[in-house]
C-alpha cells in the first residue's frame, strides 16, 4: 500500500467516524425532542420556567461528572467510583467549612482536590500497575464509600454557611440557575480539551488502538492517568454540587450515580470499546435521563418504571455502538 493510499484510507476512516458520532448525537437529540414535546402535551406543569429551570439544576451534577466519564470512556476505559467519590468529597468538603472553617470556595477546591486524589489513585492503578479499568474504579468505589463511612460514622454533615448554598441553588441575573452556568463552563472546558488539546487526540488515540497508541510515542502512562485525576476531579466537584443542593455532607449520597452518568456517555454516542465520543452527546444524554425523571415525577409514574425506561435505552444504545461498528469495520474491508 503507497503512503498516498494509507493517508486515503485514514482521511476515510475518521470521516466515517466522525459521520458515526453525528448520527448518533442526532439520534440521540430527536429522542431528547421527542420526550420534550410529549411531556409539554402531557403535564400542564412541565412546560414552566421554574420546571425547566430545575430540571437543569437536577442535570447540573451527572453533567458535569458525565464530561469527565466521556474522556475515560474515549480512552476504552471505565470508572465506577464517581458515585463513592462524589459522596466523599461532598462530604470532607462539608468538613473543612463546619469544622475546620474554610471559607466556601477553599473547602470546595478541598472537595474538588479529594476527588482528583482519587482519580490519581485510578490512574496509576490503570496505567501503571496495570489493573483492567473495571477492577481498579470498583475497588476505589468501596474504598471511597467505607471512607466516607469512617469519617463520619455514618451521619450526616450539617452547620454549612450559607453562602455554600450558592453552588447549587443560587441563580444569576435573570433568574439562571448557577448549576446551568456551571455546566455550560464545564462543557466548553470539556469541548476544547477534546478537540484543541493533546490530551484530547491522544485520548481518542488511546482507546482506537492502545498498542499503536504506545508504538506512535505517546506517552500512555502520562494521559491515561491524567484522564482519570479529570474524571475524579469532576466527580468531586459534582459531589460539591450536590451537597451544595441540600446544604449538608450526606455520606449515602451517589448510590447508583455511576450508572446515570455511564448511561449519559453511551446514550450520547460514546462507545464503550473506546476512541468515540463528544461532550455535545454526553450533554444530550444527561439531560434526556433529566426529563424521563422529571417527566415520571409529573406524571405520577412509579419510580421504579424510570429504571426500567432508562435500562432499555442503554441496551439501544448499545446495541446501536455494536452495529454501527460491525457497519464500519464491513466498509473498512
Amino acid at each position: 500500500m503507497t503512503e498516498g493510499t494509507a493517508n486515503g484510507t485514514t482521511r476515510g476512516s475518521a470521516l466515517r467516524d466522525r459521520l458515526s458520532d453525528f448520527v448518533s448525537q442526532l439520534a440521540a437529540a430527536g429522542a431528547l425532542i421527542v420526550v420534550f414535546v410529549f411531556l409539554s402535551f402531557a403535564s400542564p406543569d412541565f412546560l414552566t420556567a421554574d420546571n425547566l429551570f430545575n430540571i437543569g439544576s437536577q442535570t447540573a451534577v451527572v453533567a458535569v461528572i458525565a464530561v469527565g466519564m466521556t474522556l475515560v470512556i474515549i480512552t476504552a476505559g471505565i470508572d465506577l467510583s464517581v458515585g463513592s467519590v462524589a459522596a466523599l468529597a461532598g462530604v470532607m468538603g462539608a468538613l473543612l467549612m463546619s469544622s475546620v472553617g474554610l471559607p466556601m470556595p477553599l473547602a470546595t477546591l478541598g472537595g474538588t482536590l479529594v476527588g482528583a486524589a482519587c482519580g490519581l489513585t485510578n490512574g496509576l492503578l490503570v496505567s501503571v500497575a496495570g489493573l483492567n479499568p473495571f477492577i481498579a474504579t470498583l475497588g476505589m468505589l468501596s474504598v471511597a464509600r467505607g471512607v466516607v463511612y469512617i469519617a463520619t460514622d455514618a451521619q450526616s454533615v450539617f452547620g454549612l454557611p450559607d453562602s455554600f448554598r450558592l453552588l447549587g441553588q443560587g441563580v444569576v441575573a435573570g433568574g439562571v440557575p448557577i448549576p446551568v452556568i456551571i455546566i455550560i463552563a464545564v462543557a466548553i472546558a470539556g469541548y476544547v480539551v477534546l478537540s484543541r488539546t493533546k490530551l484530547g487526540r491522544y485520548a481518542y488515540a488511546m482507546g482506537s488502538n492502545l498498542e499503536a497508541a504506545r508504538l506512535s510515542g505517546i506517552p500512555i502512562r502520562r494521559y491515561l492517568t491524567s484522564v482519570y485525576v479529570i474524571s475524579g476531579a469532576l466527580a468531586g466537584f459534582g459531589g460539591m454540587i450536590a451537597a451544595s443542593r441540600v446544604a449538608s455532607g450526606q455520606p449515602n449520597y451517589g448510590i447508583g450515580l455511576e450508572l446515570d452518568v455511564i448511561a449519559a456517555a453511551v446514550i450520547g454516542g460514546a462507545s464503550l470499546f473506546g476512541g468515540q465520543g463528544t461532550v455535545v452527546g454526553t450533554l444530550i444524554g444527561a439531560f434526556l435521563i433529566a426529563l424521563i425523571r422529571n417527566g415520571a415525577v409529573l406524571l405520577n409514574v412509579n419510580t421504579f418504571y424510570q429504571q426500567v425506561i432508562i435500562g432499555v435505552i442503554i441496551w439501544a444504545a448499545v446495541f446501536w455502538d455494536q452495529y454501527r461498528r460491525r457497519k464500519m469495520a464491513s466498509a473498512s474491508e
